[in-house]
């Protein structure tokens, strides 16, 4: 594969083991499950979007349970992009650990933490019912 470089082709180059693949790098869409970390521009893009949005999920007093982390699992699944409220737990460090545990829990990604309310996005299972197009 002569890329301009003389006779010799890719001379010391290293090959991308992606490189022949017919989608590009930064349309390929990595699983729920194996979700590569989001870069600073991603999470900041998806504040943005989330800031019209309304909490959907209420954590009271009883904080995170099996019940409330299937319904942000189903949150998850139907819109890709969720707020989460914190009534009860007005710790930061609380607030965090429960986080952690939702993020752990569901295979989502924590986007940020405002005040008493939690963003969290996850890709859609099925790629053709993806809504959201991450900046790269």
């Amino acid at each position: 594969m002569d890329r301009g470089r003389g006779s010799e082709g890719s001379k010391g180059r290293v090959k991308d083991k992606n490189e022949n693949s017919k989608i590009p790098g930064f349309l390929r869409q990595e699983s729920p499950t194996t979700m590569t970390p989001l870069t600073g521009s991603q999470r900041k893009y998806l504040r943005g979007l989330a800031h019209s949005r309304k909490p959907i999920v209420l954590i009271g007093q009883h904080g995170l349970t099996d019940t409330v982390l299937r319904f942000i699992n189903d949150a998850l699944d139907r819109h890709e992009l969720i707020k989460i409220k914190f009534n009860e737990h007005k710790e930061k460090d609380q607030k965090k650990a429960i986080c952690a545990g939702i993020a752990e829990g569901t295979a989502g990604e924590m986007v940020g933490l405002v005040g008493h309310t939690a963003i969290f996005f996850r890709y859609q299972p099925d790629p053709e019912k993806r809504v959201i197009n991450l900046p790269r």
